[in-house]
């Protein structure tokens, strides 16, 4: 709970990019899941969820370090791995099998109450930024396989052309393979 609630205010700080909203909603949303999974006892679940958003978050780290690092062949590769766990855990695993088994189950023993409609609302926020960040995610991998990635589809052209230090810090070798901070 405390790396989420860092997230969220480190993202105040950061550069702002389209998705700034987006950010504040997903991190506010996974710290009331942790909080609420705890409370009423859906540790497994809650559990489940981390570990289906931690996959592929790991990969994205990874990627964003080989390009700090200047090593862009691998930085592209571990993305477009990263693309494919994001898609199969977050639009495939946690809608189909997570979020079945929070929505359906729950009724043959119990009927239905706050906690069961909170909580699974909680997980369509999630799943409907997820939507979202794939949405991204395959333009960036559209530019990238044809050729015309040049920053981060979450980048306004403003920051892209003000911000000289982000630039430094996102690009190397003055190709942008999309992966500069944030999530």
């Amino acid at each position: 709970m405390s790396f989420y609630g860092s997230l969220l205010f480190s993202v105040a700080a950061d550069v702002k990019r389209k998705d700034f909203k987006e950010q504040l909603v997903h991190h506010w949303a996974t710290l009331t899941l942790l909080s609420f999974s705890w409370c009423a006892n859906y540790i497994r679940i809650g559990t489940l969820v981390m570990l289906v958003h931690d996959t592929s978050d790991v990969l994205l780290e990874s990627a964003k370090m080989f390009n700090y690092a200047g090593w862009e062949t691998t930085c592209n590769s571990v993305f477009v791995v990263f693309a494919l766990v994001f898609m199969v855990t977050r639009l495939i695993i946690f809608p189909f099998w997570l979020i079945h088994c929070t929505w359906v189950y729950p009724l043959d023993q119990f009927e239905p109450f706050f906690g069961y409609y909170f909580f699974n609302a909680m997980l369509m926020v999630l799943l409907f930024l997820h939507v979202f960040w794939a949405s991204l995610i395959l333009r960036m991998v559209k530019k990238f396989l044809f050729g015309n990635l040049k920053g981060d589809e979450r980048s306004d052209e403003e920051e892209d052309e003000g911000s000289e230090e982000e630039y430094t810090h996102a690009y190397t070798n003055g190709s942008g393979n999309g992966l500069s901070n944030g999530h």
